[in-house]
């Protein structure tokens, strides 16, 4: 026995008339017969009494009846829950601590807005753990800079910033338009963590130059390294955004690096293998539409 006849068996119960269930079940009257005929062959049971050109329900049918009817609406219920699963699920979106302090507060609102039903987790990590992350199915999609050389993972670049230096207005370096490489190798630098990509686009770009980075303060916090330079331990390097914010309100001088490339794509992320559902592709076009 099958859903079908379960549904064709309930709109006999209900009509007590092959025809008009048939109707009601958009079949043909044969399809609907025979449906009756295989339940009723298959249990050895008579369902219904075929009297007058009626059909009477017999005891078997009245016993049957609340039973299927439950399992019709259950049914229904399972598949209407499957419908809406995505807009009542987890989206789990991860951000390096840049695009995590700047871009992702607006989208997440903005998608909270659009789908209050569904729970959007962040993680703000660096970009080598949110690799890892999608890797490991922990993330769905992540905002980086640069991407990430890693095959299983799908990058789509959109838009970019630089990075920058600020330092204290009565520091040794406040007094400058610009710094050198040069300047920056010979001076204390405060700088994020190994596997950021600020410091790996940092550490190249000074090795293109023939410097290496040896960094005087290492955090993954960029307010920790605003701090520090505010006091005038040493040039902080910043993404532009961050850099320019530093500069209007913190009373810090910002500084562009002279002869060296510092600049960094943004992009979307997510694993080649990945099911991009509704509420993905929602948030995908907002990150789109920002970058």
């Amino acid at each position: 026995m099958t859903l079908r006849h379960i549904r064709i068996f309930v709109e006999i119960y209900r009509t007590c008339n092959i025809t008009h269930a048939s109707e009601a079940l958009h079949m043909t009257q044969p399809s609907v017969t025979r449906a009756l005929q295989e339940m009723e062959q298959h249990y050895h049971v008579r369902l219904f009494e075929r009297m007058y050109h009626r059909l009477t329900p017999t005891e078997s049918a009245r016993r049957l009846y609340p039973q299927a009817l439950y399992l019709l609406e259950s049914f229904d219920r399972i598949e209407d829950q499957l419908k809406s699963w995505d807009q009542h699920g987890l989206l789990r979106v991860g951000a390096t601590v840049t695009l995590g302090s700047t871009l992702l507060p607006g989208l997440a609102k903005q998608f909270a807005q659009l789908h209050p039903a569904t729970r959007l987790e962040v993680q703000v990590a660096n970009g080598s753990a949110l690799a890892d992350a999608l890797c490991e199915n922990r993330l769905d999609l992540a905002l980086l800079e640069n991407g990430v050389p890693v095959k299983e993972l799908h990058c789509e670049f959109l838009g970019s910033d630089q990075l920058w230096a600020v330092a204290a207005p009565d520091s040794p370096w406040g007094g400058t338009d610009a710094l050198s490489a040069r300047q920056l190798a010979d001076s204390p630098l405060l700088v994020r963590e190994k596997g950021s990509t600020a410091r790996a686009v940092l550490e190249n770009a000074l090795a293109e130059a023939g410097f290496s980075l040896r960094p005087a303060w290492e955090s993954v916090s960029a307010e920790a390294l605003i701090q520090a330079a505010r006091l005038g331990l040493g040039i902080a390097i910043l993404p532009e955004a961050i850099a320019r914010r530093c500069a209007r309100d913190g009373g810090l001088c910002l500084r562009q690096i002279q002869g060296m490339t510092l600049q960094r794509r943004h992009a979307l992320v997510w694993h080649r293998e990945k099911y991009i559902t509704p509420m993905m592709e929602q948030f995908l076009a907002l990150c789109r539409e920002s970058l």
